[in-house]
């Protein structure tokens, strides 16, 4: 099967790094990705938009903080979506001062568009256009819904949130480098989060139930895999 991203990058997927194309490319069967890292920033410093983010915290989506270097682990398996095309579940696990967080979300493909669903249950879904940028992807979001009561809800594009999602591989440093921002109309940046991972594929197995310490860095693995960062 093969993976969201390279069903939606068509050729420009061989533009990619080779250790992104590893990271973005499908799961193998009986296999999953794990990896480690730190975020360098997490949340947003404008605390007058934490009870909405208090709201996306409790479905495992956005939470209402403010730190940095913030220890992370996530777990990406393959998975096939309700319509038969290919998808990969994430779990991203935080080890925030303030307590431990879980982000949940699952990428998929629908007509040549990168699909997130975010949040278990499921509380908001984003389309992407996805593009390679010297050697790394860039995702934008051109339309976003909102999951009330079991219904999408398309938010407005006038009031839309705007979703940048860039991931590029640092040679220097040998690491995956991963920014996420999300912009409102009006109001300006309302989230983001910034940092560094390393990643392997492993043989599969039950979810991992170990979260994310304040202890550690991330480790010295095998770099390659997918995602869903």
């Amino acid at each position: 099967m093969t993976s969201p991203y390279r069903a939606a990058l068509g050729a420009a997927f061989d533009e990619l790094h080779p250790r992104l194309r590893a990271y973005f490319d499908a799961i193998p069967a009986g296999a999953v990705g794990r990896g480690s890292g730190v975020f360098e920033t997490v949340g947003t410093p404008r605390r007058w938009l934490w009870p909405v983010l208090a709201v996306f915290a409790r479905s495992h989506v956005m939470f209402p903080v403010w730190e940095r270097e913030v220890p992370f682990t996530v777990e990406n398996r393959g998975v096939t979506a309700p319509d038969g095309s290919p998808a990969v579940a994430a779990t991203r696990w935080f080890a925030f001062r303030s307590g431990a967080a879980t982000m949940v979300d699952e990428i998929g493909v629908r007509r040549g568009a990168v699909i997130d669903r975010l949040g278990d249950p499921v509380r908001a879904e984003a389309r992407f256009a996805a593009t390679v940028r010297d050697g790394g992807l860039r995702l934008r979001s051109t339309a976003v819904w909102l999951v009330v009561g079991g219904r999408r809800v398309r938010v407005p594009s006038p009031l839309a949130p705007v979703v940048v999602l860039t991931e590029r591989w640092d040679d220097q440093h040998e690491h995956q480098r991963v920014s996420i921002t999300v912009h409102v109309p009006l109001i300006g940046r309302i989230y983001q989060y910034r940092g560094r991972f390393r990643y392997a594929i492993e043989p599969g197995g039950p979810a991992a139930q170990t979260q994310a310490s304040r202890n550690t860095e991330a480790p010295e693995k095998r770099e390659t895999g997918e995602r869903s960062e």
